[in-house]
Parts: C-alpha cells; sequence; structure tokens
C-alpha cells in the first residue's frame, strides 16, 4: 500500500497542473470557519513574518503568541499558535471582517484547502505533494472560479514561504536522521529554537560571539547579523548543521 492510499478520504492528491473549482472570500457563509478549531503549528518562516508584521521582537511573539510542545519520540519540537478560549479555539488573530494579518499569515493559511510536503533529494529541487482537502464546513468549493492548483497556490504567495521551508529539509531530513543515528540533546533542541524561532537572540549572539560558524562568513551572511530576517534565518539553518552534524 502506497501513502496515496492511506489518505483519509475528505484528502485527495493533486497535482498543480490540476484544475480546481474554490474561491474563499468574505461573501462566502462559511468566512472565517477555518480560523477556528484547528491546531496551526508556525514553521520559522511564520513566525519571522508575523513578528515582523506585529512589530516585536521574536522573544515577545514566542512568549505572546507560541505554544512550544515536545513528547518523547518527537526529534523536534513543534510551535503552535496559540488560540482564543472562546469554546471555538479560534485563531488569536481572526476577527469578524477577516484575518487581522492577512498580509503576513502563515504559510498553511495561505496555502488552504491544499496541503503541502516536501522531501528532500539529495539533488535537485524537493519532491513535493500536494493534497486537496474538503471539509465539510467549507462552502468554496460551491464558488464558481475554476484555476490550476499552481496558479491559486502562486496566488497565494506560497512560492517564498516553500522557499525558507525547503531550506530546512537538509537539517530535518539529514540522513543522519534517516539511519536514525542522530537525537538532538537537551542542548541541541534549546539551539534550534535559538536558530530558528528566536531570531532577535541569535543575532544578538552571533553578534557578540557567543555562537559562531566554524568558517568564514559570506556578505549574505553578514547581511543577516546586520538586519536581514531572512538571511538570518538562512544563517541559522547553516549554524545548526553544523552543531548537529558537524558539517
Amino acid at each position: 500500500m502506497n501513502n496515496l492510499d492511506q489518505l483519509p478520504k475528505n484528502f485527495q492528491s493533486v497535482s498543480t497542473d490540476q484544475e480546481i473549482i474554490f474561491a474563499c472570500h468574505p461573501g462566502v457563509s462559511c468566512f472565517t470557519e477555518c480560523c477556528r478549531e484547528l491546531d496551526l503549528a508556525l514553521t520559522p518562516y511564520d513566525v519571522l513574518r508575523l513578528k515582523r508584521h506585529l512589530n516585536l521582537r521574536s522573544a515577545q511573539f514566542l512568549d505572546r503568541y507560541v505554544i512550544i510542545e515536545w513528547e518523547e519520540g518527537q526529534l523536534f519540537p513543534t510551535y503552535y499558535l496559540t488560540m482564543v478560549d472562546d469554546g471555538r479555539a479560534s485563531c488569536v488573530f481572526v476577527q469578524p471582517e477577516g484575518c487581522s494579518v492577512y498580509a503576513d499569515r502563515p504559510g498553511s493559511c495561505r496555502a488552504y484547502p491544499i496541503g503541502r510536503g516536501a522531501t528532500r533529494q539529495d539533488q535537485g529541487p524537493p519532491v513535493e505533494s500536494l493534497v486537496l482537502v474538503r471539509e465539510p464546513h467549507c462552502q468554496g468549493f460551491a464558488e464558481s472560479r475554476q484555476q490550476k492548483v499552481g496558479e491559486y497556490l502562486r496566488g497565494q504567495g506560497l512560492d517564498e514561504y516553500n522557499r525558507f521551508n525547503d531550506a530546512l529539509l537538509p537539517l530535518i531530513q539529514h540522513p543522519q536522521i534517516q539511519a536514525g543515528t542522530f537525537r538532538p540533546s537537551r542542548k541541541q533542541l534549546d539551539q534550534y529554537t535559538l536558530a530558528l524561532y528566536d531570531l532577535d537572540q541569535f543575532r544578538r549572539d552571533m553578534a557578540d560571539g557567543r555562537v559562531a560558524l566554524n568558517r568564514p562568513m559570506t556578505p549574505t551572511q553578514l547581511a543577516g547579523i546586520a538586519g536581514d530576517d531572512e538571511e538570518l534565518l538562512l544563517l541559522g539553518i547553516r549554524w545548526l548543521m553544523q552543531e548537529f552534524y558537524g558539517e
């Protein structure tokens, strides 16, 4: 049995050139229903965009809006967006008129109702798999707009999110993980949070020499230290590769 055979019945494997009929806008009767009763895991790039949108430091954003969970058996923690205790577990950023952080909303919100997974390759781009999720509450499928899956995802601004999320694959799908020979220590778990989710502290630690690469930094990496958050995130991934796998 392959992975596609194991998909829940409301999940359908799709490709980027496949046509779908879907639209979401304030006029749809279920508007913002997908922003409730959900566990929303945040990627490092999601946090970067949100903390910058809210003009918060990384530590402030983590303290106010993130629940970090790690269970025995997990390699790395999961960082969940907090939900409002309103009986419906609503997203902390949802308002009657819609998403209050819409321009910098998380990647999984942008992609909905498409889900994306990616697998690292030794050479070439990652291999992605896409699924169409049909939830009972969603009336967007009754709309008349027809478009290809790839067009829909590009229109939601996913290219930039995918670029930074895929940059994590060498770290979280490393051959040592696949072989079962690597499991992070407590110190390495703290490093993971520092370099990927607490970028402002990571920048200070890099600038002060408390953490360092074992090779000269490139101009783009130095730009990350100087203030470019995107380059700093890539530098954090590079540093973790060094600390975890000696690369």
